[in-house]
């Protein structure tokens, strides 16, 4: 198998992790600022493909993984979705959320 092929072959194994986010919301950068904490603990950047998604540009999206309110965090894995956490209130809630993925 080529680099290449590794590559392309370990994204799919590799779980997404959406971010739904609004640039005008004061909130999403705080819990952006929560998430990039909890995902360099113990090396966990590497888990997921952090995909970040402006929801009001991406409405289309917002309505396919059914956001009600931004922010939202989504992983999807197995090509589905798995498990969404609306409103983190900070690092805890997100650890307690991505425990499952995270090492």
């Amino acid at each position: 198998m080529t680099v290449a092929n590794e590559q392309h072959a370990d994204s799919f194994a590799k779980p997404s992790l959406l971010f739904f986010h609004s640039a005008s919301s004061g909130r999403c950068r705080r819990v952006e600022g929560f998430l990039a904490q909890v995902l360099q603990r113990r090396s966990n950047h590497d888990t997921f493909k952090l995909l970040r998604v402006d929801a009001d540009a991406e409405t289309e999206l917002v309505e396919r993984f059914k956001i009600e309110a931004v922010p939202t965090l989504v992983v999807v894995a197995d090509k589905r979705a798995q498990a969404w956490l609306s409103n983190p209130q900070g690092c805890r809630d997100i650890e307690r959320f991505l425990a499952p993925w995270l090492r």
